[in-house]
Order: C-alpha cells, then sequence, then structure tokens
C-alpha cells in the first residue's frame, strides 16, 4: 500500500497540472464552463489552457511532516497554557502575602495587645519597643510584596 501512495500523489499532480477548461454556449445561449469537452451540438466553443496550481509547502508535505507540525503545534499550546496558568497562580500568591502583610500592619498599628509565643510555648505581649521593631518589619514586607 505504501509504494502505491507516492505513485498516487504523482499522478493526482500530473492530472491537476494539465487540466483543461472548455467554455461554450449551448443551444438556449447560455455560457458552460466546465473540465470536460461539451457533448452536443454547441455555438461557440473555446478550449482555455489553465495554469497549473501552484505547489504549495502544505500540499508538499507527507502525512508524517504534517503530524509532526500538529503535534509541535500541541505542545506549544500546552505550554503557553501552563505558563498562564503557573503565571496566574504566582500573582494570587502575591496577593495573598500582601494582603497578609498589610493585615499584621494594620493589626500593629492599632494599639491592641499583641500576643506571641515563647519557644517553650508561653505566651507573652509584645512592649512598645518590640512592636515597634515589628511594625518596621511589617512595613518592609509590605513594601516588597506589594509591588
Amino acid at each position: 500500500m505504501k509504494p502505491f501512495l507516492p505513485a498516487l500523489v504523482a499522478l493526482s499532480l500530473a492530472s491537476a497540472a494539465s487540466a483543461q477548461i472548455y467554455q461554450w454556449q449551448d443551444e438556449n445561449n447560455r455560457t458552460v464552463i466546465s473540465d470536460r469537452p461539451p457533448s452536443g451540438p454547441v455555438r461557440q466553443q473555446k478550449k482555455i489552457d489553465a495554469p497549473a496550481p501552484p505547489a504549495t509547502a502544505e500540499a508538499a508535505k507527507t502525512t508524517a511532516d504534517r503530524e509532526l507540525d500538529f503535534r509541535k503545534r500541541q505542545k506549544e499550546a500546552r505550554d503557553t497554557a501552563d505558563k498562564a496558568e503557573k503565571e496566574q497562580q504566582t500573582t494570587a500568591q502575591r496577593k495573598e502575602n500582601c494582603d497578609s502583610a498589610r493585615n499584621w500592619l494594620q493589626v500593629l498599628e492599632s494599639g491592641e495587645r499583641v500576643a506571641r509565643r515563647d519557644s517553650a510555648g508561653e505566651r507573652y505581649y509584645l512592649d512598645d519597643a518590640q512592636r515597634q521593631q515589628e511594625i518596621v518589619k511589617a512595613r518592609q514586607a509590605v513594601q516588597e510584596t506589594c509591588k
């Protein structure tokens, strides 16, 4: 079957290259254009030599080449979709981090008592100096994450 495929393609291209077009007027004075010669009485007949259709790069490609191109386009589409999804996730994570940093800064600047846990698990409250240090850190975090 495979040896006949190139012969069939070559034969079809050869027949397309030698295509002729016929134009004539029939007995009802209608102009008829066909790729077959007229049958029956005709008033005027013209034989038009049609130029060979241009050989396009797509027609010259084999099935395997078209399959490779298709797979390549599929892979590029998947890569583009994956990249867009990663960018969307990164953007969402940045927004979440920014919101968290702003909320923490808001809590520190509100004047409420803020409790932390030490290494032993005991709760302690931040004094004014510790609160100021945490505010400075929180402002830096807001500036870095909320660009």
